[in-house]
């Protein structure tokens, strides 16, 4: 028996990397009887020479659509434009990430073909995350060697997930900071305004000195898995306001004497944030109840 991490599955295989060597691996039957699913991003014991993974062990996260395992950060990918850069996406983004205990990194490209117009919103919408404690940078074309440079100490010693919808540029800053991976990219299609999905299973590929999730990204972005009293700790500056708030429980929507919606009146949460803290508690709290 050995010990290793998945790191990619196909079609019901699961190739391990153990001491430099990979193992294409069945997963054991009593998975299935259990509905437990090896994942991407696990670490296991495996049977090298049978080839099959006995055992999985316990995972500090887990994400369900990509479904992987193990993941230290997720870097959000975002355009200035083509497509138009969408805070209300972008936020979306951010919950799910936040409610699973991942660190997020918020990459926004194309800033060298951001209309004039634009520039002064991408600035102040910069501004906002990054006075929230997020990581926020703004890229141009990925042949610039200072922005490469900098991007790769995001990758370092961590395994990260890439978020972000289609045709924002995922793949192709990959590929900048790791020609090697040759990963396919498509133009954008212009007239449905998004990229088309290139991307076809889970692997982990080394990005610089680190592992990335390459994945079909997130094809789900409901929040099944969020209860409406836990929504309000996956927006840090809203977090950090409630236990101020006059009433334990307290939703910040129509409870009197919320602190949450005195720092709203106050500056120190912006208006938009709130109102899609208010747009995502409806969500929740209008979604129809599982048996």
């Amino acid at each position: 028996m050995a010990d290793g991490r998945i790191i990619k599955a196909i079609s019901g295989f699961y190739y391990v990397k153990a001491e430099g060597q990979i193992y294409q691996c069945r997963g054991r039957g009593v998975f299935r009887k259990k509905s437990i699913t090896p994942l991407v991003g696990d670490f296991v014991k495996f049977d090298p020479e049978e080839r099959y993974i006995l055992e999985i062990k316990s995972r500090k996260n887990e994400l369900i659509r990509p479904p992987v395992a193990n993941i230290d950060q997720a870097i959000i990918v975002s355009s200035a434009t083509m497509p138009d850069f969408n805070p209300l996406l972008l936020d979306r983004f951010l919950i799910l990430i936040e409610s699973k205990g991942i660190k997020p990194v918020i990459f926004i490209t194309k800033k060298d073909i951001i209309p004039e117009t634009q520039r002064e919103k991408i600035a102040h919408f910069q501004q906002v995350y990054e006075e929230i404690g997020y990581p926020v940078e703004l890229l141009s074309s990925m042949e610039n060697t200072d922005e490469l440079s900098r991007l790769k100490q995001y990758f370092t010693d961590n395994v990260s997930v890439i978020a972000g919808q289609s045709g924002v540029g995922k793949s192709s800053f990959l590929n900048a900071i790791n020609p090697s991976l040759e990963l396919k990219t498509e133009e954008i299609s212009k007239s449905l305004g998004r990229g088309k999905h290139t991307t076809r299973h889970v692997e982990l590929i080394t990005v610089g000195d680190g592992l990335v999730a390459d994945t079909p990204g997130f094809s789900t972005l409901d929040f099944r898995e969020i209860e409406a009293n836990e929504l309000d700790e996956c927006f840090p500056e809203i977090s950090e306001q409630k236990p101020d708030c006059k009433f334990r429980g307290c939703l910040h929507n129509k409870e009197p004497k919320c602190a949450v919606k005195q720092a709203v009146n106050d500056g120190l949460v912006t208006e938009q944030r709130y109102e899609h803290y208010l747009s995502f508690l409806n969500e929740i709290q209008s979604r129809k109840p599982r048996y």
